[in-house]
């Protein structure tokens, strides 16, 4: 059986991850893909603990029960998805680790070293957006976390993500950035589908 394709969608809170990956589900499964969609923190007992804890654990206690959790997702969920055939997407995953935790103060080689053994994608795509307007859609939306509360927070985000684009592309991994402002989710989900690579042929036995 030919192993699918994993594929993370990362990007500043406010650049339309949640409409994009909805439309890249339609699209996939449009062309016939079997695609299966996940999210992290994920919805195992860690995930939870997570999510319901987010407020107040922060810094370096937070960057491990993150990495504890995507540890298991992978274990558990995107690997045997990926040996069956499907194609993972994944809202959420190590770029995000990379720029969230770094905004709560920890460093980048702490971050590194924790994630240094974690299943990579395929593609790595990462929804861009100006901090200007990134800072519009959280104050038209309301803040959901404690980072949009911090005015300074959407211009530091956008530069770490540049940061996190370097990083990833200096270990091999297919990175695709995409403008969310210059195009729609439908646009921007035709973009990402057109550039998953295509997934290894399975080899025949002699």
């Amino acid at each position: 059986m030919t192993r699918g394709m994993f594929v993370s969608i990362d990007g500043p809170s406010g650049a339309g991850k949640s409409t994009t990956i909805k439309a890249l589900y339609d699209e996939l499964a449009g062309r016939g893909i079997d695609v299966h969609q996940t999210v992290e923190p994920t919805t195992s007992d860690i995930g939870r603990f997570v999510s319901d804890n987010f407020a107040h654990i922060r810094g370096h206690a937070l960057a491990c029960l993150v990495a504890a959790d995507r540890y298991e997702h992978a274990e558990h969920e995107i690997e045997p998805r990926l040996t069956a055939g499907q194609t993972v997407i994944t809202d959420r995953y190590v770029a995000s680790t990379l720029v969230m935790q770094q905004l709560d103060g920890v460093p980048l080689p702490f971050l590194l070293a924790l994630n240094a053994h974690v299943l990579m994608p395929d593609l790595a795509v990462i929804l861009a957006a100006d901090p200007g307007l990134i800072a519009e859609r959280i104050a038209a939306r309301g803040p959901r976390n404690r980072f949009h509360r911090d005015p300074t927070a959407p211009g530091r985000e956008v530069l770490f993500y540049e940061d996190a684009v370097l990083y990833l592309r200096s270990v091999g991994i297919r990175v695709l950035v995409v403008d969310t402002a210059a195009s729609t989710p439908a646009q921007v989900a035709r973009i990402i589908a057109d550039a998953i690579p295509a997934p290894p042929v399975a080899s025949v036995a002699t």
